[in-house]
């Protein structure tokens, strides 16, 4: 419940809009219009409005692209043109120069399709951007909002823009192969003419000079003291899964899993450490395409050592094409057992097709993938190693920014706030960079799930307004993700009770036994339900994937109501994340993230003689205790959160030992309820 003032207090405007209202305001709707109130009473007559605004997320002007664009489209007879978000790669996150959908739209949020036709433009993102993408995109575009009823998913808008034998084009290489089959389904059924694979990707011709030029950032060997097992192991255990699915062979195009599999880590892609390549492994042989200016002596020799041949990156298609058109003269000539390739359900349509098409190709799951998602010992013990010391950074952090805002009353901005962070990681041991852009939030910002500060416009952090962190960082030996959402004065009634519901979902879903077998599909409500029963709900997922000294998001696994997450079981060794939230648009936000491991652990019986597995949380950082009514808590609850504070004391309490300042306040935040 929101607390407001007595209506004495207020000013008769204001006193007439309070009046107005049939019942005191609750979590969940919104206690005023924004817009229809005076500003003056916004600003000075109630006392829990923050003062922090919403940014203005600047507008970009594309009438002039989109018109370059259809000029091209009419040349190469498209009708319409898709622009998905992600690279050849299937990235989720990409270089600047493949930002193609970013620099067509304006909008530059990490999901999303741009569909362009010769007369209108659509942006189709999901809930996480809705906020975003309406202040980002100008008159030009329409905003599909995904998943909401009655709202077109981009590929049936592309298709029904398609009715009448139009044509759709794509650049091949950004779509896989699964989903431009059916998407070209879907076009002849809505009386379209087909989806056509235009080669030359026509955005960049737009783009001209002006696209940022590929990145070529050195390579370096990960020693297996932090990736806890050699190439050769690597290379043999997925030669095995070639031999059982008896294929000719694994081509690799996830940029991730190369990394993983041959032990090295690049910089091509911000926050994520990997490096532009592709591979193939074949019973016998195994090619790294990359470009060898990347390599250094050191790394090149560890190739050599584990039997990795290179080739350059751009000879990837013509070899897949070579190889494809030998195995089909092959198996026309004699019978064999192994007759197609492998790849992976995410590879690109244009690896396909140069492969030789469905006769000579096997899209599956990526067997590297689900090796990678379960982590080995010393992987492990690195997450928990480096979520201490990402903690101590966390902790000093935010003592830091409470004393200057509360007791030195300084004027901090989102940006400075998070660059005073990254400086406390960088002092940490083993340290690389950063795993995604801080996501540095006060006040209404906060409502903004993948909100990004941006230098120079943010807003000043409001020491009366909720302030959302979600940050992480690269360490040698594991990649961290934390979510802390504070309050440095007094929070309202609704941020209070907002928090505690987010808090026992974070809590519910960490505490869960489950059989072997369950997915995160399955377990998404445990972190949901008690914001359901008040009607209140997030969206986005509960849960992701988190690499080691690799993407922050990682596949195949989650927590979430997405199809993939049903589809394959969580496993002792997997990492993710535990992330409820919830969001009051143009007030304040709640999420809280911890990363936690799956394990095996003891239960009294054990039914169908099945294992039961449960989760330990790495992450070392207080919650709120302001924000907390312990009042909504089961002993339980209170239990679990008193052993997780004295975890956190425990473990982090020595990195402070000449900081009185960081100590009592990890000493208040962490005192028993």
């Amino acid at each position: 419940m929101i607390k407001s003032l007595p209506l004495s207090t207020l000013s008769v405007s204001a006193r007439t809009v309070f009046s107005s209202l049939k019942s005191k305001p609750r979590l969940g709707s919104r206690l005023w219009d924004v817009k229809t109130l005076p500003s003056v009473f916004l600003r000075s007559n109630t006392r829990y409005q923050s003062t922090a605004v919403p940014i203005r997320m600047e507008k970009v002007n594309t009438t002039a692209r989109l018109a370059e664009l259809r000029k091209l489209m009419s040349e190469n007879k498209v009708d319409v043109y898709i622009v998905p978000s992600e690279d050849s790669h299937s990235s989720e996150y990409i270089a600047p120069c493949d930002a193609r959908r970013a620099f067509i739209s304006g909008f530059t949020g990490s999901a999303g399709c741009a569909v362009v036709t010769l007369d209108k433009a659509a942006l189709a993102t999901d809930g996480r951007y809705f906020n975003q993408a309406s202040k980002q995109l100008d008159e030009n575009w329409l905003l599909l909002k995904q998943g909401l009823q009655d709202v077109p998913t981009w590929q049936e808008w592309s298709a029904d823009q398609a009715n009448g034998g139009k044509v759709v084009g794509v650049d091949p290489t950004l779509l896989t192969s699964g989903t431009a089959k059916k998407l070209s389904d879907k076009i002849k059924k809505s009386g379209g003419k087909d989806l056509v694979a235009v080669e030359v990707n026509i955005v960049d011709k737009v783009w001209g000079e002006d696209r940022p030029a590929r990145p070529v950032e050195p390579v370096i060997v990960l020693g297996e003291k932090f990736a806890g097992k050699d190439v050769k192991t690597k290379l043999t255990d997925l030669r095995k899964e070639l031999e059982k699915k008896k294929s000719l062979g694994f081509v690799v195009s996830m940029l991730d899993e190369i990394a993983w599999l041959f032990n090295l880590r690049g910089d091509d892609i911000p926050y994520n450490p990997v490096f532009f390549s592709y591979a193939i492994v074949t019973a016998d042989e195994a090619t790294l395409y990359i470009d060898s200016s990347k390599l250094s002596a050191d790394c090149q020799s560890h190739l050599a050592e584990n039997g990795v041949t290179i080739k350059p990156y751009e000879e990837i298609f013509g070899d897949a094409s070579a190889l494809g058109k030998a195995a089909e003269a092959k198996k026309s000539e004699e019978a064999s057992e192994s007759t197609k390739f492998l790849i992976s359900n995410k590879a690109s349509w244009a690896l396909k097709r140069a492969l030789g098409g469905d006769d000579m190709v096997e899209e599956i799951r990526s067997p590297i993938g689900d090796s990678k998602a379960v982590k080995n010992e010393t992987e492990l013990e690195g997450m928990r190693a480096c979520h201490i010391r990402d903690g101590a950074a966390l902790i000093e952090f935010f003592a830091w920014l409470e004393d200057q805002l509360i007791a030195k009353k300084a004027t901090i901005d989102e940006v400075e706030a998070a660059d005073k962070l990254e400086a406390l990681r960088a002092k940490q041991k083993d340290f690389v960079g950063l795993s995604f852009p801080t996501i540095s939030s006060t006040g209404p910002n906060a409502a903004v799930i993948h909100y990004k500060p941006e230098r120079g416009s943010c807003a000043t952090i409001d020491p009366n307004a909720v302030y959302l962190c979600d940050s992480g960082a690269q360490y040698r030996d594991g990649t961290t993700d934390t979510t802390r959402t504070l309050h440095f004065s007094e929070p309202t009634e609704a941020e209070i009770e907002a928090y505690t519901l987010v808090l026992k979902g974070n809590i519910n879903l960490d505490r869960a036994i489950f059989p072997k077998g369950t997915t995160g599909f399955a377990l998404d409500g445990l972190a949901r339900q008690f914001l359901w029963q008040q009607g209140l709900d997030y969206r986005h997922g509960t849960g992701h994937g988190v690499g080691s000294y690799l993407n922050v998001h990682e596949g195949p696994i989650g927590i979430g109501t997405r199809i993939q997450y049903s589809e394959v079981s969580l496993s002792p060794g997997n990492v993710i994340s535990d992330e409820p939230g919830y969001y009051e648009d143009g007030s304040f936000g709640i999420r809280i993230e911890n990363i936690i491991m799956v394990k095996e652990v003891q239960t009294k019986h054990k039914f169908g003689d099945k294992a039961y597995l449960g989760f330990e949380h790495v992450t070392m950082v207080p919650y709120c205790r302001k924000l907390i009514d312990s009042s909504l808590l089961t002993d339980e609850e209170k239990k679990w959160l008193n052993d997780s504070s004295a975890d956190i004391w425990n473990k982090t309490k020595g990195y402070f030992e000449n900081d009185e300042l960081t100590t009592a306040w990890l000493k208040r935040e962490t005192q028993p309820f």
